[in-house]
């Protein structure tokens, strides 16, 4: 399903052909993030990608704009810890004008001063924004605690000061350090033919000298306490992250771990949502995730809970936790689960979009692609006291972390603390 090359400096293509499409979706990934930095240019990997758009050698702001947009094209970018990401889903006959803009982007662009100067006001306010959401300021905290003095325990736009303090000098230097042809992939879906794209990734980037890629800063998950952190804040909700370090993208056990996800809060059918919400009405929205990185995890509990039933609602998550470690799941949530799950997936590959971050994220993040085949068998390999055994190993009380945004209470944080062993 999926065609791969490589050009001899270490850019990556890959595609896969769909073509009974009339669009393709292309995305240039960039394997640096949040993760990659420190210091003074913590958000530098989340400012370059505002940067790019600035600007290129042969492409202004406005026409990069105009020559996607302007053909019924959508155009976008995104920073995660571990990655960069620009792309497009254009018309396919409009396939050489849009790479070539990406292109030129990636591989020159201008990243002025005046534009630098500019672009700080507009990402403080974009700080300012995201900490006045509950619902994203609490997973920041979540992050302090779980990797504490590590980048990824850090905001990933950086701060004020970090980003105000930043020159332009610094996000060159960041780009040539990181921007290197060996941490570039380009990624396309669609009605598309695979030669074509390496032959336009061989005229844009193949004369790029070949360099390695930079190296992140491993993190240390080790944990022997519960942590918290309560945040004061008058308003009408608490919104409560509760998070567990977890498996790495690589273990052998992370798709039980997505299978655990979903059986505890993954859908309104999941434990966490009947008994939170449906029994007892203490929040509208709760969840629960699973998110894997290079050499560690994250699995998360996140929820919107009335301000006077904190304590109620975090006893309930806890009593479910326990429930899974001490009696596994039942045969229905089990084959619910799976079906769950991979319906999903089946329902997000039928857009060139989807496939596009699905092929490209397998590149520059493991360098290979997931089939669904793959997938399908390895969830059928998966076995009920599987559940129980990761769950035993998860779950563990000494690894829990609970952040909260609200008018926590002192009786509350008291009463918090005592549920969780503090």
């Amino acid at each position: 399903m999926y065609k791969k090359s490589a050009l001899r400096n270490g850019l990556r293509i890959v595609t896969r052909s769909i073509k009974d499409r009339d669009s393709i979706s292309i995305g240039f990934w960039v394997g640096v993030g949040g993760r990659y930095e420190e210091g003074r240019i913590k958000g530098a990997a989340h400012f370059l990608e505002h940067i790019l758009f600035k600007g290129s050698r042969d492409y202004s702001c406005e026409e990069i704009k105009m020559r996607i947009e302007g053909v019924g094209g959508a155009l976008n970018a995104f920073t995660s810890e571990e990655q960069t990401c620009f792309y497009a889903k254009i018309p396919s006959k409009h396939l050489n004008q849009t790479f070539d803009v990406l292109s030129d982007m990636i591989a020159n662009p201008k990243i002025a001063l005046a534009d630098v100067n500019k672009e700080k006001t507009v990402i403080v306010e974009e700080i300012k924004m995201y900490h006045d959401l509950p619902q994203y300021f609490v997973l920041e905290l979540l992050d302090g605690l779980l990797w504490p003095g590590h980048p990824l325990g850090k905001s990933l736009a950086g701060t004020q000061e970090t980003v105000t303090g930043m020159s332009n000098h610094d996000l060159k230097k960041f780009h040539q350090t990181h921007y290197v042809p060996e941490n570039i992939v380009v990624a396309a879906c669609g009605n598309l033919n695979h030669d074509k794209i390496v032959a336009l990734a061989r005229k844009k980037f193949g004369k790029l000298k070949k360099a390695s890629r930079q190296d992140y800063v491993k993190v240390n998950d080790v944990q022997s306490r519960p942590n918290t952190h309560f945040f004061k804040r008058d308003i009408e909700q608490m919104h409560l992250a509760f998070g567990i370090l977890a498996f790495d993208e690589s273990h052998k056990d992370r798709y039980i771990l997505s299978l655990l996800s979903v059986i505890l809060g993954g859908n309104m059918s999941s434990r966490l949502f009947v008994e939170v919400r449906e029994k007892r009405g203490l929040a509208y929205s709760i969840a629960s995730s699973y998110r894997s990185l290079h050499d560690t995890g994250l699995f998360l509990i996140r929820a919107g809970v009335d301000n006077r039933k904190i304590v109620e609602a975090t006893t309930l998550i806890l009593k479910e936790l326990s429930k899974i470690r001490r009696a596994g799941v039942s045969p229905s949530e089990f084959q619910r689960g799976k079906d769950y799950l991979l319906g999903q997936l089946l329902l997000g590959l039928e857009d060139t979009m989807d496939n596009m971050l699905w092929v490209g994220e397998g590149i520059i993040s493991k360098n290979q692609v997931k089939t669904l085949k793959g997938i399908i068998k390895a969830f059928e390999r998966i076995k009920m006291e599987d559940l129980q055994r990761v769950a035993k190993e998860v779950f563990d009380p000494k690894r829990y972390n609970l952040a909260l945004v609200g008018p926590v209470t002192g009786q509350q944080e008291k009463q918090l603390g005592q549920l969780l062993g503090m």
